[in-house]
């Protein structure tokens, strides 16, 4: 896979695995979504449409009212959907 969409995974995978705070994680992930998604479209365009609409979109975005523990297992479960897509192919 491309490396700005291996970097954007890395960042999520820091957040899940607990060496990033969420609060840390939300200000990193807006800005680097940002700064990352046209090249991550280079890349793959399909797979960046995807990782926004899993992660940014029904992830980070939707998480605003969880718990700590309810906003991890949310970014979990749609990192989890992108890691899937990636090893399996987008249907």
């Amino acid at each position: 896979m491309g490396k700005n969409i291996n970097y954007m995974m890395g960042l999520v995978e820091d957040f899940i695995s607990g060496k990033t705070p969420r609060y840390i994680f939300e200000l990193d992930f807006q800005t680097e979504i940002m700064n990352y998604y046209k090249k991550m479209a280079r890349e793959d365009r399909e797979l960046a449409e995807y990782f926004y609409d899993m992660i940014s979109a029904e992830g980070v975005d939707a998480g605003d009212k969880l718990s700590d523990a309810e906003f991890k297992e949310l970014i979990r479960s749609q990192y989890k959907k992108v890691k899937n897509a990636m090893d399996d192919g987008l249907d």
